[in-house]
Parts: C-alpha cells; sequence; structure tokens
C-alpha cells in the first residue's frame, strides 16, 4: 500500500511546489509590469510636461505660485524616481522618494485646486507603497553598495 501512495503523494507535492512556484514568478512579473507602467507614467506623462516647460504645466505652478525652477525640479525628481524604478538595488527607495512626492502633489491638490485632482496622488501611492513593501530588500543592498570603501 505504500507503494502506491508514495508516487502519487510525491506528485501531488510536486504539482504543489511547482504551482506556488508558478504563482510567486506570475506575482514578479506582475509587479514588475506595474513598476515599469509607473516608470513610464512618471518618465512621459508627469515629468516630461514639467522639463519642456509645457504651457499646461507652467499654468498649474504659476498658479500655485511656485515659478518654473520648482517645476523643472519637480520633473527632474519624477525623472529620476521613474528611471530609478527600474533599477533593482533603487526600487524601493525610489517607491519611498515617488510616494512622497505624491503626498506634496495631494496636499497641493487639496489647497491650491480645491481637490480637482486629489484622488489621482492617492491612487498612485498604492502601487508605489506596494513596490516599496516588496522590493525592500533590495535596501539592505543599497546600504552595502553606498558603505563599500
Amino acid at each position: 500500500m505504500s507503494d502506491s501512495t508514495a508516487p502519487l503523494a510525491h506528485t501531488a507535492s510536486v504539482t504543489s511546489s511547482g504551482s506556488r512556484s508558478g504563482r510567486r514568478r506570475a506575482t514578479r512579473v506582475a509587479l514588475r509590469t506595474v513598476q515599469v507602467l509607473l516608470a513610464l507614467f512618471y518618465g512621459i506623462a508627469s515629468a516630461l510636461p514639467k522639463l519642456i516647460a509645457h504651457p499646461s504645466a507652467v499654468e498649474a505652478f504659476d498658479k500655485i505660485g511656485w515659478g518654473s525652477g520648482v517645476m523643472y525640479t519637480i520633473g527632474a525628481l519624477e525623472l529620476a524616481g521613474a528611471v530609478a524604478l527600474l533599477i533593482p538595488a533603487l526600487q524601493s527607495v525610489a517607491a519611498i522618494a515617488l510616494s512622497a512626492l505624491m503626498v506634496g502633489a495631494f496636499i497641493v491638490q487639496l489647497t491650491v485646486f480645491a481637490g480637482q485632482n486629489a484622488a489621482t496622488p492617492l491612487i498612485l501611492m498604492v502601487p508605489l507603497a506596494l513596490i516599496a513593501w516588496t522590493r525592500r530588500e533590495h535596501n539592505a543592498e543599497l546600504l552595502r553598495l553606498i558603505r563599500r570603501p
């Protein structure tokens, strides 16, 4: 009896392990896809208009009262964050930094623009928080790279 059940138990264990491995891989691929989409969004849709001084960006920053210097700085920070989302050692830190920018954007949307697009930064913070949390092991790697003599 044990001879006939042993291979079946072994097969079930391998199948279950393979299934978990497949789910883990699918989760990693999905998270990486979200990272790439966020990087594209921050690089193209958010940073680029600021860096090329698109009239809509200029108008928004004039309304805030910050001017072009802050607009270019925020655009550069968004572009740096977009690139860093694609670099394994920087992914978690980039997600945290972009989340901090989104907190600022949320506050500006509420105070200056009467909450017109206040949900957008909050929505973007959800996948950024997920990336920061799931890629947190890379923070130790980053510290090792920084502390290298």
